[in-house]
């Protein structure tokens, strides 16, 4: 069994901010695997299906960015899910926005919902795609930052980003998760 997990804040004044890119990533998932999300339980919105035999799980926690770990870590337990069977997608403000990193194992680099992560699942290491949204140039603050809109300049840029993270995610369901990391990185 496969979990794929999209960090991000739910409510519509969050959609499309770039701190909800995990959540993006998994919407073009569920549309592209037909796997809807359409159970709620654990304090997350998920959804399972099977693809070449392999049970997948995609899930966005409504939790709030900063607590995503207590609705992770309850999912897990009750389907018996593996750290190694795991990937999370969220956003990164040192990369440039439409850049993707691909890592296996980390701190959680100053991101809230990933260090909540790490405390509710005891370990640093679990893989996962980070998302590049580019720091603010021009003052603005870090908070105000990531829940503000990509503008049209950074579109193309961020939906290649979401392209190729799905795409990442769909591979790692064929094959192990340091081959698409060398393939994506």
């Amino acid at each position: 069994m496969k979990l794929i997990v999209g960090l991000g804040n739910p409510g519509r004044e969050y959609d499309q901010t770039r701190h909800n890119v995990g959540f993006m990533i998994i919407d073009k998932l569920s549309e592209e695997l037909s796997i809807p999300l359409d159970s709620h339980k654990f304090n997350g919105l998920y959804g399972i299906g099977h693809i070449s035999g392999e049970k997948v799980i995609l899930l966005k926690p409504l939790t709030y960015m900063n607590l995503s770990g207590e609705c992770i870590r309850p999912l897990m337990d009750y389907y018996e899910i593996n750290d190694d069977e795991l990937v999370v997608i969220y956003d990164d403000l040192d990369l440039p926005v439409g850049k993707i990193r691909l890592r296996t194992k980390g701190s959680a680099g100053g991101h809230n919902g990933i260090k909540s992560m790490i405390l509710h699942l005891a370990t640093q290491e679990f893989n996962r795609i980070r998302v590049g949204i580019d720091r603010p140039t021009n003052g603005m603050k870090i908070s105000d930052y990531v829940l503000s809109r990509f503008s049209s300049d950074e579109e193309q840029g961020i939906n290649e980003a979401i392209e190729r993270s799905a795409n990442a995610c769909e591979k790692w369901l064929s094959t192990s998760f340091t081959q698409v990391m060398n393939e994506y990185n």
